[in-house]
């Protein structure tokens, strides 16, 4: 037998001794690929000229789109079987098998829930190694923020991602040729093969789909840093490799946090000091402006005390590269366990945090404002006016106020809380009290902003009306209470007209609210929105 190497269809793609390896995985011979797909047209011609690597025939089944996606695929060299109704989301087994009769190895692929050929060998090598005569393979789930919410609240796990891939051996061929097998679901496939006394096995890609995912956008990572000598190096190593660009703003650290940031080796690093203490949210509006000069997609800010998981920071990313959000944000108060090691005054500062930051920004079913874990869509940055942000840490509320008014879609993502050895250093006394006033501000603002000058809705007159008779009835009920203790005479009328004048700012301010809630549900109905 020959030794000779050969370079093939990448520089990845070898032949050694009669067999072909593509990254170190062996690639069988005499495979068929199919694709089924609706309305692809622009993503299938490459698809398909990537499966082709790697298959020796790449079939497109055309679920009836109504785009160009089968004349592309000709375009790219595969062969298109038209639905002429649509069929729905299993895969065309039956049809698959006809087709690939003569070939050793059938594999179906979903390129709506795993874009990446590449993995075509991963999915193979149980069959190749191990004589399975079925291989299921799972991607990342797409974001579900209810369904996460639920699985969070009863304390379970989400299950396993949607089957992307289903492989199968020639061996499986005749039991699926007189059969129905269900291929929305994994268990749905693993009772199949038991029944039927096939050897099957289920690969979950989430780690490998993701990061082939992630690396086709320029995602940039936000590290503001003060004083964080001791975990800010832990937080670097811990970014994830399909980071383009990591942004340390050191803001005037009186400790050794220089000479960390120099003493780190990662090239994807860009570091800028301030010279004087500006504040948490100068430090990450100034990266939030490299990033946007070296074109990222998606930025997202990570503190540099190593408090925020870089393994969810996919969970943060996928609403807005699916096109769901323009900003997401972490959440660490929806259960107990989500948000374990938050003592008791933090919890109750978060809460009230949250209420306020709820009607300030008009962004009603979002908690937990400050949590800094955010990742925020290119789209999102170059709208809002960067220079106008509150530079304190109330910066995360007085962003999402900016947003709301500007019509940007935001979302909350489920994150537990990770504290360690990290202190933080918010006086949350001080906190709300500067945090307070900017927010009423940045509501007024809001309101002058999203409902006078970029639209009209009749809602401002409610809330102005409350504002003064919510108030007014208050201070009228307490003045008629001190002249009752003090037996000054007061009108028999006097308690009807404050009770009125209280009950109707309330009512005004609930009315003003919902139309409110309603304006943002609007919005996030339309989930067609851009980095």
């Amino acid at each position: 037998m020959s030794n000779e190497l050969s370079i093939g269809k990448s520089s990845q793609y070898v032949t050694k001794n009669g067999e072909n390896t593509y990254k170190g995985v062996i690639v069988p011979h005499n495979i068929t690929v199919v694709l089924p797909v609706f309305n692809e047209e622009v993503s299938i011609g490459s698809v398909v000229l990537q499966t082709k690597k790697f298959a020796d025939r790449v079939i497109v089944v055309d679920d009836a789109s109504s785009d160009r996606t089968a004349e592309v695929a000709e375009l790219a060299g595969a062969e298109v079987i038209r639905n002429t109704k649509y069929r729905g989301f299993e895969f065309p087994v039956k049809k698959g098998i006809e087709y690939a009769k003569n070939s050793e190895l059938l594999l179906f692929m979903d390129i709506s829930i795993c874009h990446n050929p590449e993995l075509i060998p991963k999915i193979l090598e149980p069959i190749q190694k191990e004589s399975f005569d079925i291989v299921i393979g799972t991607c990342f789930n797409k974001s579900n923020r209810l369904q996460e919410n639920v699985s969070f609240l009863n304390n379970r796990q989400v299950g396993s991602g949607p089957v992307g891939f289903f492989a199968l051996s020639n061996k499986c061929f005749d039991v699926l040729s007189f059969s129905k097998v269900h291929t929305f679901s994994v268990n749905a496939i693993l009772s199949f093969a038991e029944h039927n006394n096939l050897k099957a096995t289920h690969i979950d890609i989430e780690e490998e789909h993701t990061f082939s995912l992630f690396k086709r956008y320029n995602i940039g990572v936000v590290v503001p840093a003060y004083n964080e000598e001791v975990l800010l190096s832990e937080t670097i190593k811990g970014i994830p490799e399909y980071v383009s660009r990591i942004y340390i703003i050191d803001d005037c650290s009186s400790d050794q946090t220089p000479e960390v940031i120099k003493s780190l080796t990662d090239p994807r690093i860009v570091s800028l000091r301030h010279e004087i203490n500006q504040g948490a949210g100068k430090s990450v509006i100034d990266g939030y402006k490299m990033a946007l000069k070296d074109k990222m997609d998606i930025v997202v800010v990570m503190d540099g005390d190593n408090q925020m998981d870089p393994s969810q920071m996919p969970r943060l990313l996928m609403p807005i590269i699916e096109g769901k959000a323009h900003y997401t944000k972490g959440n660490r108060l929806i259960t107990r366990e989500s948000r374990e090691g938050m003592s008791t005054w933090r919890f109750f500062g978060n809460a009230l945090l949250s209420l306020l930051t709820k009607i300030g920004s008009g962004y009603w079913d979002l908690m937990d404002p400050q949590n800094g874990y955010a990742a925020a869509s290119r789209k999102a940055l170059e709208t809002i006016d960067l220079d106008s942000i509150f530079t304190y840490y109330g910066y995360l509320n007085d962003i999402l106020i900016k947003l709301n008014a500007y019509g940007m879609t935001v979302t909350d993502v489920v994150i537990p809380a990770r504290y360690g050895n990290e202190k933080s250093s918010i006086n949350y006394r001080k906190y709300i009290l500067k945090v307070a006033p900017m927010l009423f501000r940045g509501f007024l603002w809001r309101l002058k902003t999203k409902y006078i000058l970029l639209s009209f809705h009749p809602l401002v007159f409610f809330y102005l009306a409350s504002m003064i008779l919510v108030p007014s009835g208050i201070l009228f009920d307490l003045w008629i209470l001190v002249q009752k203790l003090t037996r000054n005479f007061v009108s028999p009328n006097y308690p009807l007209l404050a009770v009125f004048i209280t009950l109707m700012g309330v009512q005004l301010l609930l009315f003003a609210m919902f139309f409110d809630m309603q304006s943002d549900m609007s919005k996030k109905l339309d989930h067609n929105v851009q980095l």
